[in-house]
């Protein structure tokens, strides 16, 4: 039996301010720090031996799962940081405030763009600061796979495959997996682990720095899967 924890990073500047943050590489709060140490403390009661360490390129994630690894007290010989991890590009939407675009746009339109499976905001203008070919932690990617606007669908085709060929071989190996990530990278993986439909993955939703532990049998099944943290948990039970 192998074991994968996916944690969302803990809460961002941006998500405390309601802001569409996608690609912009903001830090954590002082309340997201809370949370990633919360969800170490909770992984560490666990007693399993983590094997693999996987982050996106962005410091929220990458600054959660070091301080998750501070406080399971392991130093690993390597962190796998992989852009095709990070959080979906939200387009002309970048930086603006989730709650004034409802009055703008209206609620419904406003949960299509960030819950629906194929829509996606209008392209932002490379001209943007936020726009990540001008972000400095984004430099080592390869130009023409930058995005300046995603879907969900679009963020599931370079997260799926990058899991199928670098993280699905260490599960069938029956080794177990830490994926520090983000709220639409983690959704997409979902969708392919749990099979959730294109018309139900608008109604799954995972929280902020609350480690989800699957478990896998023997035939790469799920066998178990739940929120280490009861108190702050969504609802898994997401019918097709």
């Amino acid at each position: 039996m192998s074991q994968l924890i996916l944690v969302r990073h803990g809460q961002s500047i941006w998500n405390l301010e309601k802001r569409f943050t996608g690609w912009v590489d903001v830090d954590l709060t002082a309340q997201g720090k809370l949370e990633a140490c919360k969800s170490g403390e909770l992984i560490k009661q666990l007693k399993i031996p983590l094997d693999h360490f996987f982050c996106s390129y962005q410091k929220r994630a990458i600054n959660t799962l070091g301080l998750i690894l501070n406080t399971i007290n392991i130093k690993p010989n390597k962190i796998n940081k992989a852009w095709q991890l990070n959080e979906r590009h939200y387009g002309e939407l970048t930086g603006l405030n989730k709650d004034e675009m409802k009055k703008i746009h209206g609620e419904k339109k406003i949960r299509q763009f960030r819950r629906s499976w194929d829509i996606s905001p209008l392209p932002l203008s490379e001209k943007s600061p936020y726009h990540p070919k001008n972000i400095e932690a984004y430099k080592e990617i390869p130009r023409n796979k930058i995005p300046s606007t995603e879907s969900l669908k679009d963020t599931f085709d370079r997260v799926i495959p990058f899991y199928l060929k670098n993280i699905y071989p260490l599960i069938k190996n029956k080794e177990n997996v830490l994926i520090v990530a983000h709220g639409n990278s983690l959704r997409a993986l979902c969708k392919n682990i749990f099979g959730i439909s294109e018309k139900n993955i608008i109604n799954f939703e995972i929280p902020t720095g609350n480690p989800l532990l699957i478990k896998f049998d023997n035939k790469l099944k799920t066998d178990k899967f739940f929120y280490l943290d009861k108190e702050r948990s969504k609802n898994l039970m997401i019918k097709n």
